[in-house]
């Protein structure tokens, strides 16, 4: 067996970031073949990322990092089980954080709960082929470069900066399905006195145009359990 170094947090760190870039590029992509529009898939409200992606990758190379890289067969088959293993623990998180389903596979006729698919269980198995093989041998030559007298205070701050991006972007999707429930039930007063600093601060920075062009894809529950496009709404 090939014997790979210990990844540090600085690999683990960029890894998330490219591949959430990268996934966002590919998402967007495959949008435009499939539908002919160009659709926001950003899943942050800050910058161009789609941390699905990056935090699959980042951990479906953490945990085959000690694979032989030359076993095609041995990559391919745990990138299978441990790529739907992740996709399946997403889709409960996802859907847990926004209330709604970013995927379902039903439609396939071969899925588990809609949540995974053998046809992108397969594409994990191909990908953790690649990841291994192509992508983190060409990201840790691209990241050495980073200098290393400000290697470890440039981590700090996009760390950081995730962080509160993670935590915004949660507090603006939050925002807009409360105000999008509002106006679906007839209860939504946008006229009330603006008395809060917190209220001023959702309605100058999470406005329906910057959210509704951000996040196109929303949803909402009715009481009936019945799903809503936001964007039907707004």
């Amino acid at each position: 067996m090939v014997e790979n170094k210990k990844l540090t947090f600085h690999q683990i760190l960029w890894y998330f970031i490219i591949f959430s870039t990268i996934g966002l590029l590919i998402e967007t992509i495959f949008c435009y073949f499939t539908s002919g529009i160009v659709e926001s898939r950003k899943g942050l409200l800050w910058g161009p990322f789609c941390p699905v992606y990056g935090v699959g990758a980042a951990i479906l190379i953490i945990l085959l990092n000690k694979v032989n890289t030359n076993n095609y067969f041995k990559l391919f088959i745990y990138g299978f089980l441990i790529g739907s293993l992740l996709e399946y623990i997403m889709s409960y998180v996802l859907e847990a954080v926004y209330s709604i389903r970013f995927w379902d596979y039903t439609y396939t006729g071969n899925s588990i709960n809609g949540r995974i698919c053998i046809l992108y269980s397969l594409f994990w198995g191909i990908l953790s082929i690649f990841l291994l093989k192509v992508a983190k041998p060409a990201i840790d030559k691209l990241i050495e470069k980073i200098p290393k007298s400000i290697e470890k205070k440039l981590d700090i701050f996009v760390t950081i900066f995730f962080i509160l991006n993670a935590i915004v972007t949660v507090w603006a999707i939050s925002t807009y399905e409360n105000r999008a429930t509002e106006i679906y039930n007839g209860t939504y007063n946008n006229t009330s006195p603006k008395n809060s600093i917190i209220k001023n601060i959702e309605e100058k920075h999470f406005t329906n145009e910057r959210m509704k062009k951000t996040f196109p894809n929303l949803r909402i529950k009715d009481k009936e359990g019945k799903e809503i496009w936001i964007k039907t709404i707004i």
